[in-house]
């Protein structure tokens, strides 16, 4: 299955230099893992929060926690995969507190529309007739994404948007590989079908797209 863009981050030996100088107390060393992964953050900050403002207090309390917490980073994962982990639980700590009466959780269960449609169909990749203008269906999947629920949302960003492996997904949510497997499938589907539906009030001269 394609993914919306690559932007795979590994651990190098001179990232894993500048983790061992930061644990060691030297901020210069820190700064730069901050400035080599603060868009990445925030991009998936914005995406979970849907709230710009929001998605910059979730970048500077992950990265303040990833500093307090330094120490604690083995090596046994990679370094952006375990800061990913933390911003994904800020942000979703951002948006219990927003929605007080729903509490938004990674393994709640969410029943969708689209649970029957065969597994055959839910390779995402957009027609190529529809790819007219790149700049606007970039635009349009954002807005589309972010009628996704949370779950579904935030496994989609990591693995179609961020390009992190389903395994780096799983680790990062604390999910089994399954159950990543079964949300982003859902995600793509909900997508899909919704992209459909844009493209073809698009083709019969209708207005804005519905979620």
């Amino acid at each position: 299955m394609g993914t919306i863009q690559t932007n795979v981050t590994g651990d190098t030996s001179e990232e894993l230099a500048l983790v061992q100088a930061a644990k060691g107390g030297d901020i210069t060393a820190f700064e730069q893992l901050i400035k080599k992964y603060d868009r990445n953050v925030f991009r998936i900050a914005q995406h979970i929060t849907q709230n710009r403002e929001d998605a910059e207090d979730v970048v500077q309390d992950a990265f303040l926690k990833a500093y307090q917490n330094l120490k604690q980073f083995q090596g046994n994962s990679k370094f952006y995969t375990w800061l990913v982990r933390i911003a994904v639980n800020e942000a979703l700590m951002k948006l219990r507190k927003r929605k007080t009466s729903k509490t938004v959780s990674m393994d709640e269960d969410v029943e969708t529309e689209d649970g029957s449609v065969p597994r055959e169909v839910a390779d995402w990749s957009p027609n190529p007739e529809q790819l007219f203008r790149q700049a606007e269906l970039s635009d349009i999947l954002a807005k589309t994404i972010q009628g996704l629920p949370t779950g579904f949302r935030t496994v989609f960003v990591l693995r179609d948007v961020e390009g992190l492996s389903t395994e780096e997904t799983a680790e990062t949510l604390g999910l089994s590989v399954p159950a990543v497997k079964s949300r982003l499938l859902r995600a793509r589907l909900q997508l899909r079908e919704r992209l459909n539906r844009y493209f073809k009030k698009k083709k019969n001269g209708g207005g804005d797209q519905q979620q």
